[in-house]
């Protein structure tokens, strides 16, 4: 469908990547709500014209309410932490359970509810099981909820039975759905991914990886592949993995120092030597969905914080 002139409820549009969505669906002319715990959040929203409704995802009704009026819904609210996955407990289990698995539950009967027929949810390279393959694309193995659940897989686990259940409850309600698997994303305001890189290379001497493959892939893009995934017929009943190039992470680091960001002034190598990749030529074939190069992405970053990329 063409965004320009319709409208489009994103959950968790106060978040990271939330915000990146949100600015892709506005410059596409699209009317954006905001399905959120906290519409007082991201004041700047409500300033762009997004249409800031109060939901939690524990409230169906309100969540059915928040998408009244949708042609679409991006369901991209989910519990993502860095610090919450190596945290020992049930407690953490339980709360990626409630979130990312009954959280996606209310969110399909609550678009079911309002009768909206689009929906792209955004999922993970997180569900894939055995990672031996050098390449993984979208019909790889994926973890289940019989999986054993180890102190550091309550995320992975979570996601993938949550885009399960997404397939299974479209499918019930009748829905057209797209799901979206990025990897490790990085952007403005990051608080995973980003925030720990920054705070190494902050330091005067800081100890960083190399020989390691990370397909990284920016906030912006991943933003774009869910447009596109909403715009192109081509993309329904279809899951892509979003993900970066096969690149080492030196490439980022040097990136970010062209950039203009702040770099330590000795570096102490550590080898890692791991690689993992995975095929996005659905997305580029289907979407003509297309990475940018590190260097456009961070200087777009590093705009975004300082205020002048908007």
């Amino acid at each position: 469908m063409q965004l320009q002139g319709k409208t489009v409820a994103v959950t968790g549009a106060t978040g990271f990547l939330g915000r990146y969505i949100v600015d892709v669906l506005l410059k596409r002319g699209a009317h954006v709500i905001g399905v959120v715990r906290n519409p007082n959040r991201v004041p700047e929203l409500a300033r762009r014209g997004v249409d800031l409704r109060k939901a939690d995802l524990a409230q169906p009704d309100k969540l059915a309410r928040g998408f009244a009026g949708a042609a679409a819904v991006v369901s991209n609210a989910a519990l993502f932490a860095v610090g919450k996955m190596f945290s020992l407990g049930n407690g953490v289990w339980e709360e990626h359970h409630r979130t990312n698995i009954q959280g996606t539950r209310n969110v399909f009967e609550a678009v079911a509810a309002a009768r909206v027929p689009r929906v792209v949810h955004v999922s993970s390279v997180a569900v894939y099981a055995s990672r031996s393959q050098p390449l993984i694309n979208e019909e790889h193995l994926q973890l289940t909820e019989r999986t054993k659940r180890t102190p550091t897989n309550a995320y992975q686990i979570s996601k993938a039975v949550s885009e399960q259940l997404a397939w299974q409850l479209a499918e019930q309600h009748g829905l057209q759905l797209t799901t979206v698997r990025p990897c490790g994303i990085y952007g403005a305001f990051d608080p995973n991914f980003m925030r720990v890189f920054k705070r190494l290379l902050s330091l005067p001497v800081t100890v960083f990886p190399v020989w390691l493959h990370l397909p990284l892939v920016y906030a912006g893009d991943v933003a774009e592949a869910i447009a596109l995934a909403l715009e192109k017929p081509i993309a329904v009943g279809k899951a892509y993995n979003v993900t970066g190039e096969d690149r080492p992470i030196e490439e980022f680091v040097q990136a970010w120092k062209d950039a203009g960001g702040l770099s330590p002034w000795l570096t102490i190598p550590l080898p890692v030597p791991l690689r993992q990749a995975f095929d996005h030529s659905r997305a580029t074939g289907d979407l003509g969905w297309r990475n940018r190069p590190f260097i456009d992405a961070l200087r777009e970053t590093l705009a975004l914080e300082a205020g002048t990329g908007r």
